[in-house]
């Protein structure tokens, strides 16, 4: 099929639009990525697709697609790891998804967030990563070298992914999202067992758990995360959906299934995007155990939401002891300080012991 076609197929509006076929989608990657269509076709394409809205099967498959192009990392398939894909940036909270994995990885959680910290107004993960002395710039293999000593590691999306990077960026010229962005959410670097994906667009929350499903998922929760991040709120009731045994869920999820009392939107304030060295002193205050309070019970029940879809727990409940653990007693403050170090590659290259 023309790829003028494919346009014609997806754009002749509400009532006469049809869908992509599974291998319509795997056509329209090749297109799009390998530079077959032109750039007209290219932002045609994106907006009618923004327009149409993707359904699951295009969802799943454009994302299969973009996954062919890149190896996955080198991780074995014995090993449980969770996927973290942070897309969205912030503006109004700080980043609790960042201590909270830290908290999960001291608990014995293998933890891959991944992200793009080009998101216009809005700091992403890596930001907050880099100021507490995380690296956020390391190719593939060192992440996975990370992965295997130290259970969390960030993994840039332009490193790994060139060609979806791409893509991400067009939204400065285009003014909004396009179907790489949750193509991005789902790419799951690691084919990791377990994926939590957080987002805020209504359209897309069952559609995410249909596509995760379609692509062979074994565990994952969708969240209807605060700020469109893979979140639960301490100041309400946050939907999500859980993906289990191509099983889909849905549930209602508040602190009190924490055992917590429902915390205000002053504990999960953020800060400007230029004052990137105040939330990153919070929460490195968090992890060394010197906060108490929303904040902190904030950190805890994400933490506690990653141990439980990593499999430490029976339920969100029983997960919230070893994620307090982990905290109060030390665990996440060595494991912040061990995330700092030079990363083992990195030293043997160099000819340090």
């Amino acid at each position: 099929m023309a790829f003028q076609d494919i346009l014609a197929k997806i754009a002749k509006g509400p009532k006469t639009s049809k869908d992509l076929t599974w291998d319509e989608t795997k056509q329209v990657i090749k297109a799009l990525v390998e530079g077959e269509a032109s750039p007209l076709q290219v932002g045609a394409f994106l907006i009618a697709m923004r327009v149409k809205s993707e359904s699951v099967t295009e969802l799943a498959g454009m994302t299969a697609a973009v996954r062919q192009y890149v190896p996955p990392l080198a991780i074995p398939k014995n090993l449980a790891v969770v996927d973290i894909p942070t897309y969205a940036g912030k503006q109004e909270t700080f980043h609790a998804m960042v201590a909270s994995s830290i908290v999960a990885a001291a608990a014995g959680v293998i933890v891959l967030m991944h992200g793009y910290d080009g998101i216009p107004g809005r700091s992403g993960s890596a930001s907050v990563l880099k100021a507490l002395g995380i690296p956020v710039d390391q190719s593939p293999q060192v992440v996975t070298e990370e992965l295997l000593s130290k259970n969390f590691a960030y993994l840039d999306i332009g490193i790994y992914h060139p060609a979806v990077n791409r893509f991400l960026d067009m939204r400065q010229e285009l003014g909004v999202r396009t179907v790489f962005h949750p193509i991005a959410r789902l790419l799951n670097p690691a084919r990791a067992s377990a994926q939590v994906v957080g987002l805020s667009h209504p359209p897309h929350f069952e559609k995410t758990a249909e596509a995760l499903r379609m692509l062979g998922c074994p565990r994952a929760l969708v969240v209807r995360g605060i700020e469109g991040e893979p979140e639960l709120s301490l100041a309400g009731v946050t939907r999500v959906l859980e993906l289990r045994d191509e099983r889909i869920t849905p549930l209602g999820v508040s602190p009190k299934d924490f055992g917590l009392s429902f915390g205000s939107s002053r504990d999960m304030a953020g800060f400007p995007a230029s004052q990137r060295e105040k939330e990153a002193d919070l929460l490195r205050r968090i992890l060394l155990h010197q906060v108490q309070g929303g904040a902190k019970e904030w950190v805890l029940m994400n933490a506690a939401m990653l141990l439980y879809l990593a499999g430490k727990g029976p339920s969100l409940a029983a997960c919230y002891p070893l994620a307090k653990t982990a905290l109060e007693g030390g665990a996440a403050a060595r494991k912040l300080e061990e995330l700092i170090q030079e990363p083992v590659a990195t030293k043997v290259e160099s000819g340090q012991t």
